[in-house]
């Protein structure tokens, strides 16, 4: 009820909508760039890929905690969960996997295939319709983001070891990473956010150890734990944690193509970062770049058809994927009964 009574109010309140949208995925792309910063950093000291172990660790801990309070009930079948766990665990994992064969401008310009594959799951599975002008918008992003990654390539030149295997890397995590941003928004939109968010802690939690523990436990045991390891390790959860937090608010609102979007200025705040950590020159190009990325999110927020394109479930018109969730939830709370 209380939700209804602000997305009634969100439609009525366009012009504040937007600006709101905005400063929340603007919002979440600073806490992206600080939680890529401190991931490099754990990278400079040579710590396993895994990182986010404690991140999903925490999630789980703090909304579980939430969930056990409130007596609630899992509203989603346990095994998809899993599966958006899964998915979001892969992408970390493959994203960071591809600063070891390509160069940080080629991983950072072909992230931006997120924002197609998002494009497309959403039309095919949750019904999102795009007009010409959100694509124009959307398209204006990725430009902007272009500028000042050719402009990064030209100054410091290719640093990328296996080109093509980096690519290839990055391309398949972009698919991980539109799958679990997809699932997400679908589930937020129709159940408890807090339980979506503990979910993907704590599957994402059993996932990554287990991955660690098949991949990467020879790295473990070679960790000399230090403080710099310690705090990076602090820094990247703490940041990572308020990532994961703020972004089932941006899904709900907005969707995950306009999520994407607005994580491509991630960058842009990497080098802002940079400029008062290393004292880095920052060229004209950044500036013109961040003008047409925010003027491609406020073409295409202002032309949204539909912020919220699944169907709530008080309506009767829910998604048929959906459907079965609900039914396969059923029928196990119906077996837990009788047994």
């Amino acid at each position: 009820m209380y939700w209804n009574s602000i997305s009634s109010w969100w439609r009525t309140n366009v012009t504040f909508s937007t600006f709101y949208l905005l400063f929340l995925g603007q919002l979440v792309a600073f806490i992206l760039a600080l939680t890529s910063f401190a991931s490099s950093l754990i990278a400079h000291l040579h710590v396993p890929l895994t990182q986010s172990t404690f991140t999903y660790a925490s999630l789980a801990l703090v909304y579980g905690a939430i969930l056990l309070y409130r007596s609630q009930r899992l509203q989603v079948a346990w095994y998809w969960y899993l599966l958006l766990g899964f998915v979001d665990v892969q992408g970390n994992y493959l994203f960071n996997k591809a600063f070891q064969f390509s160069s940080i401008t080629s991983v950072t310009l072909l992230d931006c295939c997120t924002i197609a594959w998002a494009i497309i799951l959403t039309w095919f599975f949750l019904g999102t319709r795009y007009s010409l002008w959100q694509l124009f918008g959307a398209a204006l992003c990725v430009l902007g983001l272009g500028l000042v990654l050719l402009s990064d390539a030209w100054i410091r030149g290719g640093d990328s070891s296996r080109p093509l295997l980096g690519d290839m890397v990055v391309i398949l995590s972009t698919v991980f990473f539109a799958m679990s941003n997809v699932g997400e928004e679908f589930f937020v939109k129709n159940r408890n956010r807090v339980e979506v968010v503990c979910m993907i802690g704590v599957y994402g939690f059993i996932v990554s150890v287990v991955q660690l523990s098949l991949l990467e436990h020879k790295s473990v045991k070679s960790i000399k734990w230090s403080s710099d390891i310690i705090l990076g390790f602090a820094a990247f959860s703490l940041s990572s944690f308020m990532y994961y937090t703020i972004t089932p608010f941006v899904l709900k609102l907005s969707g995950s193509t306009m999520f994407n979007l607005s994580l491509l200025t991630s960058d842009m705040w990497a080098v802002v970062i940079r400029i008062f950590f290393y004292r880095q020159q920052v060229d004209w190009l950044y500036y013109v770049a961040f003008s047409i990325v925010v003027i491609g999110l406020i073409v295409y927020s202002t032309t949204e058809k539909d912020p919220i394109p699944v169907p709530a479930l008080e309506n009767g018109n829910s998604n048929v994927q959906y459907q079965i969730v609900i039914d396969e939830n059923v029928a196990s709370s119906d077996k837990s009964s009788d047994s």
